[in-house]
């Protein structure tokens, strides 16, 4: 299950290219027979309302059920701007209900990228509050920013708007996901049995 913003959605290029799809075409991410759910919407955060008034909370109440195996929220820079605290409390709420919903479900919340290499400080505390969150509720946290995702290939990586991924940017996405989404695929499959999220 993947929990999102535009990041995820194939903004500024398409569906079809959004890093999700390509994970679950990848005929290597096939043999374990799982379905990726996207659930990601333009413009949403843990407390930003994107398309359709969606929040990170709000695609996990509609998307996640007690067949999720894994759900990973990326994002999202659409709640710099917010009151302090306001987002870590969300985002608490929101695996919170990943547990409520989807007990046996592993949780991996992936942080704000930055595309240089010095993010806003509005931007790390968005960040800071992502990562106490995800420690308060047992998740997996990944930083994009101290792991310097995009930073040294921004101009290939991020399309003319200077916001959204390119195809090469979705490409990129694809291998760091895979990379954290994979093993824990294969850690948590009895064999072959189908998995959902």
């Amino acid at each position: 299950m993947i929990i999102g913003d535009s990041l995820s959605t194939g903004h500024g290029t398409s569906p079809a290219d959004a890093w999700p799809n390509l994970v679950e075409k990848d005929p290597g991410f096939q043999q374990f027979h799982a379905t990726i759910v996207n659930a990601a919407h333009d413009g949403s955060g843990y407390v930003s309302a994107g398309d359709n008034g969606s929040t990170f909370g709000s695609q996990v109440d509609t998307a996640v059920t007690e067949a999720t195996r894994l759900v990973l929220f990326f994002g999202s820079e659409n709640d710099m701007g917010t009151t302090p605290g306001e987002t870590e409390a969300a985002a608490a709420r929101a695996f919170a209900s990943v547990k409520s919903r989807a007990p046996d479900a592993d949780i991996v919340v992936v942080g704000p990228p930055s595309y240089t290499g010095t993010p806003e400080a509005e931007r790390l505390n968005i960040r800071d509050q992502d990562r106490a969150a995800a420690a308060k509720a047992g998740a997996d946290f990944v930083d994009p920013i101290d792991l310097g995702w995009i930073m040294n290939d921004a101009a290939d990586l991020i399309g003319p708007d200077g916001d959204h991924p390119s195809a090469a940017g979705q490409q990129y996405l694809q291998s760091k996901m895979e990379a954290l989404i994979e093993p824990r695929i294969r850690q948590g499959s009895p064999g072959n049995s189908p998995l959902a999220g």
